[in-house]
Order: C-alpha cells, then sequence, then structure tokens
C-alpha cells in the first residue's frame, strides 16, 4: 500500500524526516553510527569565524585566513568520553560564543581564550537541542526536542521562562523587536514575549514547520511540511496569503527575501519565488541538482544556495536565473547541509562526509576560495 507522506502520523513523519532529510541522526550511509552526526552552521563576527565539528569542537578561525585564533585553546564541548553532536549555528554576544548541542545542552565559550565558561543545565541534560540559538536584549532564546522554548539570561544562563508547544522544536528563534517567532512540530508558528515568554498569537499551518521564521516587512514568512509557504501578519498572526503553488518536497530550509520577493529553497531541488505581498509565483521555480536543505544567503543583488551534493549557485534577482554553479566541494562524497553564512562579499561553507568535514571560504562573485580549505576534523 502506498502511504502519502501528507497524511503520515506526527511520530511516523518525525520519524521519515529523520532518516530520509536528516541522512539518520544515528545512521550515516551505509554504517551505523553510536552517536549523531551534526552539521554546525558558521557564526561570524568582524574578525573571527565560529563552528561545531564533527568531532565535538567548537572551531575559532581568523576570518581573514583561515588559520587558528591565536589565543584559541578550546577543546571538545562535552567530556572526553562524549562527542557533542551540533545541528544550530553558534551565537556570538560580546566575548562569548553560545553554542546547543544534541546532548540536550547549552554550552558558552569565551570567543577570545576559546575556554569553556559555562553550562546549562549544570546538572543533568534536557531533551536534544537542534536547531540554534538567538542571543538578544540579555537572554539566550532556544528550542527543544521536549516541544519547549527557552530564554536564559545571557550572563549567567539561569532559565528565565520557558514555553511549552504541541511538539519537538528544531527551529531556531528569530527576534525581532520585543517579540521572538518560533515554529514546531505541531504544526504552529507562535510569537512570544520576548521579556516573559507568554504567547502573543500562534498560527497553525497544514503540516509540520521545522526552518525558522523569516520576519520581513511585518510578516512572518515559513514553509511547512504540508508543501506550501506562509505569509501572516507578525502583529497578530492572521493569515495574509498561502502559496497556491504546491512543493513536490518538503520546505526544510529557512527562506530569504529581497526586494519584495520570497526565494524559498525546498527538499525537491527547486528555488520557488513568491511575491512577497500576495505569494503569487513572480516566475517558475529555479531547478537544481539536489535537495536542498542548507538555507541561502543574499549578498548584494545575488541569492546563495547550496544544494546537498556540494554545488554552490548564485541567483540573479534581476532575472530571477541560475547558471552553473560557482563553485564545488573538492570531495566527491562531502555534501552541504548547514545553513550558508555570508560576510563582506564571502560565503562560507560548512561540507562534510560522515569522517570529517571542511570549512570553505568562496567570494560570491567569482566563486574563487579566498583561502585554503580548513579540515574541522
Amino acid at each position: 500500500m502506498k502511504i502519502k507522506d501528507k497524511v503520515l502520523p506526527g511520530k511516523l513523519l518525525l520519524l521519515l524526516a529523520v532518516i530520509l532529510i536528516l541522512g539518520g541522526l544515528l545512521f550515516s550511509g551505509c554504517a551505523v553510527r553510536s552517536t549523531p552526526v551534526g552539521w554546525s552552521g558558521v557564526a561570524v563576527t568582524d574578525d573571527a569565524l565560529f563552528v561545531a565539528s564533527l568531532e565535538g569542537e567548537l572551531v575559532g578561525l581568523n576570518k581573514s585566513d583561515g588559520n587558528p585564533l591565536s589565543s584559541w585553546m578550546a577543546g571538545p564541548l562535552g567530556t572526553s568520553k562524549e562527542t557533542v553532536a551540533v545541528y544550530g549555528t553558534p551565537a556570538v554576544d560580546g566575548d562569548l560564543v553560545y553554542v546547543g548541542g544534541y546532548d540536550g545542552r547549552i554550552y558558552t565559550v569565551s570567543s577570545t581564550s576559546g575556554y569553556r565558561e559555562r553550562v546549562y543545565p549544570y546538572d543533568g541534560n534536557l531533551e536534544p537541542i537542534v536547531g540554534g540559538l538567538a542571543v538578544s536584549g540579555g537572554r539566550v532564546y532556544f528550542g527543544c526536542n521536549d516541544g519547549k522554548v527557552y530564554a536564559l539570561s545571557a550572563d549567567e544562563l539561569r532559565k528565565e521562562w520557558e514555553f511549552q508547544t504541541g511538539d519537538k522544536v528544531w527551529s531556531t528563534p528569530v527576534v525581532s523587536g520585543e517579540t521572538v517567532y518560533v515554529s514546531s512540530f505541531d504544526k504552529k508558528v507562535y510569537a512570544l514575549n520576548a521579556a516573559d515568554g507568554t504567547e502573543k498569537w500562534h498560527f497553525e499551518a497544514g503540516g509540520a514547520i521545522v526552518s525558522a521564521p523569516l520576519v520581513y516587512n511585518d510578516t512572518v514568512y515559513f514553509g511547512s511540511f504540508d508543501r506550501h509557504i506562509y505569509a501572516v501578519d507578525a502583529a497578530d498572526g492572521s493569515l495574509r496569503w498561502r502559496s497556491e503553488v504546491e512543493a513536490d518536497k518538503w520546505f526544510w530550509a529557512q527562506p530569504v527575501a529581497y526586494d519584495n520577493v520570497i526565494y524559498a529553497p525546498n527538499l525537491d531541488g527547486k528555488v520557488y519565488m513568491l511575491d512577497a505581498e500576495n505569494g503569487y509565483e513572480v516566475i517558475g521555480p529555479v531547478e537544481l541538482d539536489s535537495p536542498i536543505s542548507s538555507s541561502p544567503v543574499v549578498v548584494g543583488d545575488k541569492v546563495i544556495i547550496a544544494s546537498q551534493e556540494g554545488r554552490v549557485f548564485s541567483l540573479d534577482t534581476n532575472s530571477n536565473r541560475v547558471g552553473t554553479s560557482i563553485f564545488t566541494v573538492s570531495n566527491d562524497d562531502e555534501v552541504i547541509r548547514a545553513p550558508l553564512c555570508a560576510s563582506e562579499g564571502v560565503i562560507y561553507i560548512h561540507a562534510q562526509t560522515s569522517k570529517h568535514d571542511t570549512l570553505y571560504a568562496v567570494d560570491a562573485e567569482t566563486g574563487r576560495e579566498v583561502w585554503v580549505p580548513v579540515s574541522l576534523s
């Protein structure tokens, strides 16, 4: 009997998401792994980059040349017997780098020395943390597999509040003004008061939501496992539109916006381009060569997109077309699942196999590498 994924029960849908999209938190290729394999995004400051490796170590690099920070003395986030997988992007605020681990703990590391400062919770663990962190207004916000959204004090990692959703939270919270927007596997996007976690509103879509919402022009945009893109009012959560176009597979990556167009990559290997005001397609989707789970970035008037098979494309927003790929990873077995990061015209790409991972720095205009690729593990 053929089962349609649009009507799968929530738990089975989650299992398939883990196996088919993530490549397996416990499986990679045909070999069974005893621990999950993460794919951290890259956090960037004025002069440094921070990314978690496959070996569970937070790596600090000079932004200019990719060399290790001179004073950096970091070791593994966990214990010597434990590898901490990191799926989300670290967050940097002042002298601290904040990292959420699949072991259910939040770590802070000094951005200058690399020494681990604090951990939450101090005793025990939460359930796995899959999404990235957001730091704003003296608080650290994150979602968890227990279905809760947490806010900690940024200095002491003391819990200030928690909010319970109806299912797992894998997305990275987005803070805009005094509101935290976060999505859940319960098919809902929530708007929470940043100060105390009280709910302002929620909107229910037709499927689970794993990607971070995009807040643009007083509107919250997000893709759902029901294969549609939604736009809701940022102030009250009322529906502005649901895309008429239906993708072939699930929306996993966070969309981006440029010049009133929403660019939404999909696991079907296409990028859907929708008018931000009404949700109509401005042009037919661009088709790449493999699924897209990495969130794109906007550099100038270009949208930079990475396909899972390791190719990076530049989409011209004037024509909404892509040419040949501007960059391909060095190793044929490397894939790109981590979100892209861009700063001052350079794209940072975290690619990996089941055994090693590499950080690339690529000029967004030319596709040339600006420094030698760095092996992270």
